[in-house]
């Protein structure tokens, strides 16, 4: 998904708006993690970045996702751009 998204809308006031993309992201998420997983592969990992705009967006960790969109909204941000890109993921060996 690489997606800016609009913080303003005529009819629908922000706080409605900001819920309707965290939802949007989530079900992206878990339709991603609902694909089957490729031989030797044990979960999806995701590579993300948000920013104001695509040539400013920062690596994000995918569970700090829903606080940078509460920072947009705090900062009342016109828009910003999201960037969520699936990869395999493998489990390391626990350390001893």
């Amino acid at each position: 998904m690489k997606k800016t998204f609009k913080m303003t809308h005529p009819k629908i006031k922000a706080p409605r708006l900001v819920e309707a993309i965290k939802h949007e992201v989530k079900k992206y998420l878990q339709r991603e993690r609902r694909k089957p997983l490729p031989p030797d592969v044990d979960f999806w990992d995701f590579d993300c970045r948000f920013g104001a705009d695509e040539a400013n967006s920062e690596v994000v960790h995918v569970a700090d996702i829903n606080k940078a969109i509460s920072r947009a909204e705090e900062q009342q941000l016109e828009s910003f751009y999201l960037e969520i890109l699936a990869k395999p993921g493998r489990r390391g060996n626990k350390p001893k």
